[in-house]
Protein backbone atom coordinates (compact mmCIF):
# COMPACT_ATOMS: atom_id res chain seq x y z
CA UNK A 1 0.00 0.00 0.00
CA UNK A 2 1.51 3.49 -1.00
CA UNK A 3 1.56 5.90 1.84
CA UNK A 4 0.18 9.08 2.60
CA UNK A 5 3.14 11.76 3.04
CA UNK A 6 4.10 12.95 6.31
CA UNK A 7 6.96 13.90 8.37
CA UNK A 8 6.40 10.14 9.74
CA UNK A 9 6.11 8.07 6.40
CA UNK A 10 9.03 10.42 4.33
CA UNK A 11 11.00 9.89 7.70
CA UNK A 12 11.53 13.72 7.53
CA UNK A 13 13.66 15.53 10.30
CA UNK A 14 12.09 17.46 12.80
CA UNK A 15 10.16 20.52 11.70
CA UNK A 16 12.68 23.55 12.55
CA UNK A 17 11.06 26.22 14.69
CA UNK A 18 8.76 28.73 13.17
CA UNK A 19 11.12 32.69 11.93
CA UNK A 20 9.27 33.07 9.36
CA UNK A 21 5.81 33.89 8.23
CA UNK A 22 4.48 33.62 4.65
CA UNK A 23 1.30 34.99 3.38
CA UNK A 24 0.15 33.99 0.09
CA UNK A 25 0.81 30.04 0.40
CA UNK A 26 0.81 29.37 -3.32
CA UNK A 27 3.22 27.08 -5.87
CA UNK A 28 5.40 30.04 -6.47
CA UNK A 29 6.23 30.66 -2.94
CA UNK A 30 6.79 26.98 -2.70
CA UNK A 31 8.88 26.68 -5.62
CA UNK A 32 11.10 30.01 -4.82
CA UNK A 33 11.25 31.12 -0.88
CA UNK A 34 10.76 27.80 0.49
CA UNK A 35 13.46 26.64 -1.74
CA UNK A 36 16.05 28.87 -0.95
CA UNK A 37 15.38 28.61 2.76
CA UNK A 38 15.58 24.37 2.77
CA UNK A 39 19.00 25.30 0.38
CA UNK A 40 20.87 28.05 3.08
CA UNK A 41 23.36 26.19 4.49
CA UNK A 42 21.27 27.28 8.21
CA UNK A 43 18.24 26.62 6.34
CA UNK A 44 17.49 23.46 8.86
CA UNK A 45 17.16 26.75 12.12
CA UNK A 46 14.17 28.66 9.73
CA UNK A 47 11.27 26.82 9.55
CA UNK A 48 8.43 28.51 7.65
CA UNK A 49 4.69 29.06 8.39
CA UNK A 50 2.80 29.62 5.49
CA UNK A 51 -1.03 31.46 5.39
CA UNK A 52 -3.05 31.13 2.33
CA UNK A 53 -5.17 34.34 0.56
CA UNK A 54 -8.44 33.69 0.01
CA UNK A 55 -9.36 30.03 -0.04
CA UNK A 56 -8.19 27.77 3.09
CA UNK A 57 -7.81 24.63 0.67
CA UNK A 58 -4.33 24.80 -0.02
CA UNK A 59 -3.39 25.03 3.96
CA UNK A 60 -5.62 22.39 4.31
CA UNK A 61 -4.05 20.12 2.07
CA UNK A 62 -0.48 20.55 3.45
CA UNK A 63 -1.57 20.75 6.80
CA UNK A 64 -2.41 17.20 5.85
CA UNK A 65 0.98 16.30 4.75
CA UNK A 66 2.74 17.89 7.80
CA UNK A 67 3.79 20.68 5.37
CA UNK A 68 5.58 18.30 2.87
CA UNK A 69 5.44 18.64 -0.79
CA UNK A 70 7.08 17.40 -3.44
CA UNK A 71 9.05 20.06 -6.17
CA UNK A 72 9.21 19.04 -9.56
CA UNK A 73 12.24 20.62 -11.40
CA UNK A 74 11.41 19.83 -15.30
CA UNK A 75 14.15 20.36 -17.63
CA UNK A 76 14.39 19.62 -21.04
CA UNK A 77 16.15 16.29 -20.30
CA UNK A 78 13.48 14.90 -17.46
CA UNK A 79 12.32 15.60 -13.97
CA UNK A 80 14.07 15.90 -10.68
CA UNK A 81 11.67 15.55 -7.95
CA UNK A 82 13.20 16.74 -4.14
CA UNK A 83 11.04 16.76 -1.05
CA UNK A 84 10.51 19.95 0.22
CA UNK A 85 10.54 20.27 4.09
CA UNK A 86 10.92 24.09 5.00
CA UNK A 87 7.39 24.77 5.45
CA UNK A 88 6.39 23.54 9.20
CA UNK A 89 2.84 25.01 9.36
CA UNK A 90 -0.07 25.79 6.70
CA UNK A 91 -3.15 28.03 8.14
CA UNK A 92 -5.67 29.64 6.55
CA UNK A 93 -5.35 33.03 5.62
CA UNK A 94 -8.78 34.18 7.51
CA UNK A 95 -7.27 32.85 10.73
CA UNK A 96 -5.80 36.07 12.28
CA UNK A 97 -4.93 35.00 15.93
CA UNK A 98 -2.55 32.45 14.47
CA UNK A 99 -1.24 35.03 12.25
CA UNK A 100 -0.74 37.35 15.09
CA UNK A 101 0.02 34.95 17.26
CA UNK A 102 3.33 33.93 15.16
CA UNK A 103 4.18 37.59 14.15
CA UNK A 104 4.23 38.20 17.54
CA UNK A 105 6.48 35.51 18.50
CA UNK A 106 10.42 36.99 19.47
CA UNK A 107 11.69 34.22 17.70
CA UNK A 108 9.67 34.92 14.01
CA UNK A 109 12.18 37.62 11.93
CA UNK A 110 10.78 37.97 8.84
CA UNK A 111 7.45 38.28 6.93
CA UNK A 112 7.79 37.52 3.40
CA UNK A 113 4.70 37.88 0.97
CA UNK A 114 3.39 36.36 -2.69
CA UNK A 115 -0.02 38.13 -2.74
CA UNK A 116 -0.17 39.62 -6.25
CA UNK A 117 -0.21 42.98 -7.41
CA UNK A 118 -3.96 44.12 -6.83
CA UNK A 119 -3.98 42.50 -3.66
CA UNK A 120 -1.94 45.50 -2.33
CA UNK A 121 -4.82 48.31 -3.36
CA UNK A 122 -2.60 50.87 -4.21
CA UNK A 123 -3.78 53.74 -6.35
CA UNK A 124 -2.29 55.03 -9.40
CA UNK A 125 -0.18 57.20 -7.46
CA UNK A 126 1.37 54.42 -5.54
CA UNK A 127 -0.51 55.24 -2.73
CA UNK A 128 -3.19 53.25 -0.58
CA UNK A 129 -6.40 53.66 -2.24
CA UNK A 130 -8.85 55.03 0.33
CA UNK A 131 -11.95 54.47 -2.59
CA UNK A 132 -11.35 50.93 -2.15
CA UNK A 133 -14.44 49.70 0.06
CA UNK A 134 -11.94 46.49 1.03
CA UNK A 135 -9.47 49.24 2.74
CA UNK A 136 -12.35 50.85 4.06
CA UNK A 137 -13.50 47.92 5.51
CA UNK A 138 -10.09 47.33 7.09
CA UNK A 139 -10.03 50.92 8.67
CA UNK A 140 -13.46 50.57 10.45
CA UNK A 141 -12.69 46.97 11.59
CA UNK A 142 -8.79 47.30 12.14
CA UNK A 143 -9.63 50.42 14.63
CA UNK A 144 -11.41 47.79 16.65
CA UNK A 145 -9.37 44.85 16.08
CA UNK A 146 -5.85 46.90 17.42
CA UNK A 147 -7.29 48.33 20.12
CA UNK A 148 -4.95 47.67 23.49
CA UNK A 149 -5.94 43.74 24.57
CA UNK A 150 -7.79 43.34 21.45
CA UNK A 151 -5.32 43.02 18.68
CA UNK A 152 -5.93 38.88 17.09
CA UNK A 153 -7.30 37.66 20.08
CA UNK A 154 -9.88 34.82 20.12
CA UNK A 155 -13.74 35.89 21.61
CA UNK A 156 -14.64 34.21 24.73
CA UNK A 157 -15.82 31.52 22.67
CA UNK A 158 -12.65 30.46 21.51
CA UNK A 159 -14.13 31.49 17.37
CA UNK A 160 -11.76 33.27 15.62
CA UNK A 161 -11.39 37.41 15.54
CA UNK A 162 -12.73 38.86 12.44
CA UNK A 163 -10.05 39.06 9.58
CA UNK A 164 -9.17 41.81 7.74
CA UNK A 165 -10.27 41.85 4.34
CA UNK A 166 -6.48 43.14 2.85
CA UNK A 167 -3.78 40.81 3.39
CA UNK A 168 -2.23 44.24 4.45
CA UNK A 169 -4.96 44.67 6.92
CA UNK A 170 -4.15 41.31 8.43
CA UNK A 171 -0.65 41.82 8.97
CA UNK A 172 -1.84 45.26 10.84
CA UNK A 173 -3.86 43.08 12.76
CA UNK A 174 -0.55 41.12 13.80
CA UNK A 175 1.92 43.50 13.94
CA UNK A 176 -0.31 45.23 16.25
CA UNK A 177 -0.11 42.46 18.24
CA UNK A 178 3.99 41.94 17.81
CA UNK A 179 3.62 45.72 19.01
CA UNK A 180 1.79 44.64 22.15
CA UNK A 181 4.23 41.69 23.23
CA UNK A 182 7.35 43.87 22.65
CA UNK A 183 9.09 41.16 20.50
CA UNK A 184 11.01 43.91 18.70
CA UNK A 185 11.30 44.95 14.92
CA UNK A 186 10.95 42.52 11.67
CA UNK A 187 11.31 42.66 8.41
CA UNK A 188 8.92 42.36 5.57
CA UNK A 189 9.61 41.05 2.20
CA UNK A 190 7.78 41.59 -0.78
CA UNK A 191 8.08 38.95 -3.33
CA UNK A 192 5.76 40.05 -6.25
CA UNK A 193 6.32 40.96 -9.74
CA UNK A 194 6.05 44.89 -9.24
CA UNK A 195 8.37 47.70 -9.40
CA UNK A 196 9.74 48.83 -6.29
CA UNK A 197 7.62 46.43 -3.93
CA UNK A 198 9.30 47.79 -1.19
CA UNK A 199 7.66 50.97 -1.65
CA UNK A 200 4.43 49.16 -2.40
CA UNK A 201 4.68 46.97 0.80
CA UNK A 202 5.13 50.31 3.05
CA UNK A 203 2.49 52.19 1.29
CA UNK A 204 -0.54 49.40 1.93
CA UNK A 205 0.99 48.49 5.32
CA UNK A 206 2.44 51.28 6.83
CA UNK A 207 -0.07 53.50 5.20
CA UNK A 208 -3.03 51.26 6.34
CA UNK A 209 -1.53 51.47 9.94
CA UNK A 210 -0.62 55.38 9.75
CA UNK A 211 -4.56 55.74 9.20
CA UNK A 212 -6.07 52.91 11.59
CA UNK A 213 -4.03 54.00 14.60
CA UNK A 214 -0.92 56.85 14.54
CA UNK A 215 0.75 55.32 17.16
CA UNK A 216 1.07 51.46 15.59
CA UNK A 217 1.97 53.87 12.51
CA UNK A 218 4.92 55.41 14.53
CA UNK A 219 5.99 51.83 15.66
CA UNK A 220 5.61 50.25 12.13
CA UNK A 221 7.83 53.14 10.56
CA UNK A 222 10.39 52.32 13.55
CA UNK A 223 10.33 48.76 13.38
CA UNK A 224 9.43 47.45 10.69
CA UNK A 225 11.79 47.35 7.24
CA UNK A 226 10.52 46.68 3.91
CA UNK A 227 12.98 44.74 1.90
CA UNK A 228 13.21 45.12 -2.14
CA UNK A 229 13.36 41.97 -4.16
CA UNK A 230 13.37 41.24 -7.59
CA UNK A 231 12.05 37.32 -7.79
CA UNK A 232 12.08 34.79 -10.95
CA UNK A 233 10.98 30.91 -11.20
CA UNK A 234 8.28 29.94 -13.41
CA UNK A 235 5.78 27.72 -11.74
CA UNK A 236 2.88 26.58 -13.78
CA UNK A 237 -0.51 24.78 -12.17
CA UNK A 238 0.54 21.08 -11.01
CA UNK A 239 -2.09 18.72 -13.02
CA UNK A 240 -3.47 15.99 -12.11
CA UNK A 241 -0.90 14.30 -14.12
CA UNK A 242 1.89 15.96 -11.53
CA UNK A 243 0.49 14.14 -8.93
CA UNK A 244 -0.11 10.77 -10.16
CA UNK A 245 3.76 11.22 -11.84
CA UNK A 246 5.03 11.63 -7.82
CA UNK A 247 3.05 9.12 -6.60
CA UNK A 248 4.79 6.58 -9.51
CA UNK A 249 8.39 7.99 -8.99
CA UNK A 250 8.32 8.95 -5.36
CA UNK A 251 6.52 5.87 -3.76
CA UNK A 252 4.00 8.19 -1.79
CA UNK A 253 0.74 10.15 -2.37
CA UNK A 254 1.09 13.41 -2.41
CA UNK A 255 -1.46 15.87 -2.48
CA UNK A 256 0.45 19.08 -3.12
CA UNK A 257 3.50 18.68 -5.60
CA UNK A 258 4.80 21.70 -7.28
CA UNK A 259 6.32 21.84 -10.67
CA UNK A 260 8.59 24.61 -11.72
CA UNK A 261 12.17 24.99 -13.91
CA UNK A 262 15.71 24.26 -13.06
CA UNK A 263 16.17 27.99 -13.12
CA UNK A 264 15.92 30.45 -10.13
CA UNK A 265 16.66 33.88 -9.31
CA UNK A 266 16.31 35.91 -5.92
CA UNK A 267 17.69 39.62 -5.72
CA UNK A 268 17.25 41.53 -2.70
CA UNK A 269 17.85 44.59 -1.11
CA UNK A 270 17.29 45.99 2.18
CA UNK A 271 17.97 45.36 6.13
CA UNK A 272 17.10 42.27 8.20
CA UNK A 273 16.93 43.81 11.59
CA UNK A 274 15.79 40.49 13.50
CA UNK A 275 18.35 38.06 11.05
CA UNK A 276 17.80 36.21 8.11
CA UNK A 277 18.86 32.93 6.81
CA UNK A 278 21.92 33.05 4.74
CA UNK A 279 20.19 32.68 1.30
CA UNK A 280 23.40 33.79 0.00
CA UNK A 281 24.34 30.16 0.32
CA UNK A 282 21.65 28.86 -2.12
CA UNK A 283 22.30 31.57 -4.55
CA UNK A 284 20.40 34.59 -3.59
CA UNK A 285 22.43 38.10 -4.35
CA UNK A 286 22.15 40.89 -1.89
CA UNK A 287 22.50 44.36 -3.68
CA UNK A 288 22.70 47.80 -2.45
CA UNK A 289 19.81 48.99 -5.20
CA UNK A 290 17.66 47.21 -7.05
CA UNK A 291 15.36 49.34 -9.47
CA UNK A 292 17.29 48.47 -12.30
CA UNK A 293 17.34 44.20 -11.39
CA UNK A 294 13.27 44.62 -10.90
CA UNK A 295 13.12 46.82 -14.10
CA UNK A 296 15.22 43.69 -15.99
CA UNK A 297 12.67 41.07 -14.91
CA UNK A 298 9.14 43.16 -14.78
CA UNK A 299 10.21 44.39 -19.21
CA UNK A 300 12.13 41.83 -20.01
CA UNK A 301 10.74 38.41 -18.66
CA UNK A 302 7.45 39.43 -17.55
CA UNK A 303 6.97 41.77 -20.67
CA UNK A 304 7.37 39.19 -22.81
CA UNK A 305 5.30 36.82 -20.67
CA UNK A 306 2.25 39.44 -20.89
CA UNK A 307 2.83 40.01 -24.78
CA UNK A 308 2.50 36.65 -25.65
CA UNK A 309 -0.73 36.11 -23.39
CA UNK A 310 -2.03 38.25 -24.98
CA UNK A 311 -1.14 38.27 -28.55
CA UNK A 312 -0.23 34.59 -28.11
CA UNK A 313 -3.90 33.80 -27.48
CA UNK A 314 -5.05 36.08 -29.74
CA UNK A 315 -3.33 33.83 -32.68
CA UNK A 316 -4.70 30.70 -30.99
CA UNK A 317 -1.57 29.48 -28.66
CA UNK A 318 -2.34 27.90 -25.02
CA UNK A 319 1.75 28.22 -23.94
CA UNK A 320 4.11 30.40 -23.78
CA UNK A 321 6.72 27.99 -25.58
CA UNK A 322 4.05 27.30 -28.44
CA UNK A 323 3.78 31.36 -28.46
CA UNK A 324 7.44 31.33 -28.84
CA UNK A 325 7.58 29.30 -32.13
CA UNK A 326 5.02 31.32 -33.89
CA UNK A 327 7.65 33.49 -35.87
CA UNK A 328 5.11 36.90 -35.81
CA UNK A 329 5.04 36.33 -31.39
CA UNK A 330 8.81 36.07 -31.52
CA UNK A 331 9.45 38.78 -33.43
CA UNK A 332 7.26 41.16 -31.40
CA UNK A 333 8.72 39.89 -28.47
CA UNK A 334 12.40 40.79 -29.87
CA UNK A 335 10.99 44.62 -30.79
CA UNK A 336 9.89 45.21 -27.49
CA UNK A 337 13.28 43.71 -25.91
CA UNK A 338 15.08 45.86 -27.85
CA UNK A 339 12.98 49.08 -26.71
CA UNK A 340 13.08 47.69 -23.23
CA UNK A 341 16.97 47.24 -23.07
CA UNK A 342 17.14 50.90 -24.37
CA UNK A 343 16.16 52.16 -21.35
CA UNK A 344 18.00 49.84 -19.07
CA UNK A 345 21.72 50.27 -17.91
CA UNK A 346 24.20 49.04 -20.39
CA UNK A 347 26.96 47.84 -17.65
CA UNK A 348 25.91 45.32 -14.97
CA UNK A 349 23.18 43.70 -15.56
CA UNK A 350 24.07 41.01 -18.55
CA UNK A 351 21.48 41.86 -20.43
CA UNK A 352 22.54 39.72 -24.05
CA UNK A 353 23.27 36.97 -21.44
CA UNK A 354 19.78 37.49 -19.23
CA UNK A 355 17.88 37.43 -23.23
CA UNK A 356 19.29 34.43 -24.12
CA UNK A 357 18.58 32.58 -21.52
CA UNK A 358 15.09 34.06 -21.25
CA UNK A 359 14.24 32.41 -25.21
CA UNK A 360 15.57 28.90 -23.88
CA UNK A 361 13.38 28.84 -20.99
CA UNK A 362 10.47 30.06 -22.34
CA UNK A 363 11.44 27.17 -25.48
CA UNK A 364 10.72 24.68 -22.71
CA UNK A 365 8.07 22.67 -24.25
CA UNK A 366 7.93 20.76 -21.08
CA UNK A 367 6.70 23.69 -18.91
CA UNK A 368 3.28 24.07 -19.85
CA UNK A 369 3.05 27.41 -18.83
CA UNK A 370 -0.27 28.38 -19.69
CA UNK A 371 -0.98 32.11 -21.07
CA UNK A 372 -4.89 31.59 -19.91
CA UNK A 373 -2.76 32.03 -15.97
CA UNK A 374 -0.50 34.85 -17.42
CA UNK A 375 -3.00 36.99 -18.56
CA UNK A 376 -4.98 37.27 -15.40
CA UNK A 377 -5.43 40.85 -14.04
CA UNK A 378 -3.38 42.47 -16.83
CA UNK A 379 -5.26 45.92 -16.08
CA UNK A 380 -2.61 45.98 -12.87
CA UNK A 381 0.60 43.71 -14.77
CA UNK A 382 0.82 45.58 -17.87
CA UNK A 383 1.21 48.94 -15.49
CA UNK A 384 4.22 48.27 -15.11
CA UNK A 385 5.22 46.09 -17.64
CA UNK A 386 4.43 47.80 -20.60
CA UNK A 387 3.51 51.29 -19.55
CA UNK A 388 6.85 52.57 -18.66
CA UNK A 389 8.78 51.26 -21.71
CA UNK A 390 6.24 52.89 -23.96
CA UNK A 391 6.47 56.28 -22.05
CA UNK A 392 10.40 56.27 -21.97
CA UNK A 393 10.24 55.88 -26.00
CA UNK A 394 8.18 58.06 -26.13
CA UNK A 395 9.67 60.66 -24.05
CA UNK A 396 13.00 59.53 -26.01
CA UNK A 397 11.52 60.74 -28.93
CA UNK A 398 11.48 56.87 -30.12
CA UNK A 399 7.92 55.46 -31.48
CA UNK A 400 7.50 52.81 -28.55
CA UNK A 401 5.91 50.71 -31.08
CA UNK A 402 6.50 46.98 -28.99
CA UNK A 403 4.97 48.52 -25.88
CA UNK A 404 2.36 49.85 -27.90
CA UNK A 405 1.18 46.84 -29.18
CA UNK A 406 1.64 44.97 -25.98
CA UNK A 407 -1.21 47.23 -24.78
CA UNK A 408 -3.06 46.54 -28.01
CA UNK A 409 -3.09 43.20 -27.57
CA UNK A 410 -4.15 43.62 -23.74
CA UNK A 411 -7.57 45.98 -25.68
CA UNK A 412 -7.84 43.19 -28.37
CA UNK A 413 -8.23 40.43 -25.97
CA UNK A 414 -10.57 42.04 -23.66
CA UNK A 415 -12.44 42.78 -26.45
CA UNK A 416 -12.99 39.09 -27.73
CA UNK A 417 -13.68 38.30 -24.43
CA UNK A 418 -16.26 40.29 -23.87
CA UNK A 419 -17.56 39.50 -27.48
CA UNK A 420 -17.53 35.70 -26.66
CA UNK A 421 -19.30 36.54 -23.05
CA UNK A 422 -16.22 35.09 -21.22
CA UNK A 423 -15.70 36.40 -17.76
CA UNK A 424 -12.37 39.02 -17.13
CA UNK A 425 -9.88 37.63 -14.81
CA UNK A 426 -8.76 41.05 -13.38
CA UNK A 427 -9.04 42.54 -10.30
CA UNK A 428 -10.89 45.60 -12.25
CA UNK A 429 -13.42 43.50 -14.09
CA UNK A 430 -16.17 45.84 -13.11
CA UNK A 431 -14.40 48.89 -14.88
CA UNK A 432 -13.33 46.65 -17.39
CA UNK A 433 -16.36 45.41 -18.13
CA UNK A 434 -17.85 49.33 -18.00
CA UNK A 435 -15.32 50.49 -20.37
CA UNK A 436 -16.13 47.58 -22.95
CA UNK A 437 -19.46 48.50 -22.78
CA UNK A 438 -19.07 52.19 -24.51
CA UNK A 439 -19.75 53.42 -27.64
CA UNK A 440 -17.00 51.98 -30.60
CA UNK A 441 -14.06 54.22 -30.20
CA UNK A 442 -14.73 55.40 -26.69
CA UNK A 443 -13.98 51.85 -25.26
CA UNK A 444 -9.74 52.70 -25.83
CA UNK A 445 -9.17 55.81 -23.60
CA UNK A 446 -11.51 54.53 -20.71
CA UNK A 447 -9.17 51.35 -21.27
CA UNK A 448 -5.80 52.91 -21.18
CA UNK A 449 -7.08 55.25 -18.12
CA UNK A 450 -7.06 52.14 -16.08
CA UNK A 451 -3.69 51.27 -17.04
CA UNK A 452 -2.78 54.82 -16.02
CA UNK A 453 -5.01 57.98 -15.53
CA UNK A 454 -2.73 60.10 -17.37
CA UNK A 455 -2.24 57.67 -20.73
CA UNK A 456 -5.83 59.02 -22.29
CA UNK A 457 -4.51 62.81 -22.20
CA UNK A 458 -1.04 62.00 -23.61
CA UNK A 459 -1.88 62.37 -27.30
CA UNK A 460 1.13 60.75 -28.39
CA UNK A 461 0.45 57.26 -26.60
CA UNK A 462 -2.79 56.76 -27.20
CA UNK A 463 -1.98 57.27 -31.04
CA UNK A 464 0.69 54.59 -30.68
CA UNK A 465 -1.94 52.45 -28.80
CA UNK A 466 -4.72 52.76 -31.03
CA UNK A 467 -2.31 52.17 -34.51
CA UNK A 468 -0.82 48.87 -33.27
CA UNK A 469 -4.86 47.82 -32.53
CA UNK A 470 -4.84 49.03 -36.26
CA UNK A 471 -1.94 46.83 -37.27
CA UNK A 472 -2.05 43.95 -34.90
CA UNK A 473 -2.91 40.50 -36.56
CA UNK A 474 -5.09 38.62 -34.42
CA UNK A 475 -5.85 35.97 -36.96
CA UNK A 476 -4.70 32.30 -35.95
CA UNK A 477 -1.65 31.43 -38.17
CA UNK A 478 -2.16 29.01 -40.80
Amino acid sequence: MIEPLNRSTAQAAPAAPVRIVHLGLGAFHRAHQAWYTQHASDGAEWGIAAFTGRRPDAATALAGQDGLYTLIERGEGGDRFELMSAIVEAHDGADVAALARLVAAPATAIVTLTITEAAYHLGADGTLDFASPAVQADIDLLRQATAPGAAGTANDDGDRPPAAATPAGRLVQALAARRSTGAGPIAVVPCDNLANNAAAARAAIAGLADVVDPGLGAWVAENVSFVGTSVDRITPRTTEADVALVEAECGYVDSSPVVTEPFSDWVLCGAFPAGRPDWASAGAVFVDTIEDFENRKLWLLNGAHSLMAYAGQLRGHATVAQALVDPACAGWITEFWDEAERNLPAEGLGIPAYRAALLERFSNARIAHHLAQIAMDGSSKLRMRAVPVLKAELAAGRPGTGAARMIAAWVAFLRVARASGSTLADSAAVELGAALSLPAGEDLPALLGILDARLPGDAPAAAAVAAALDGLAVQRPA
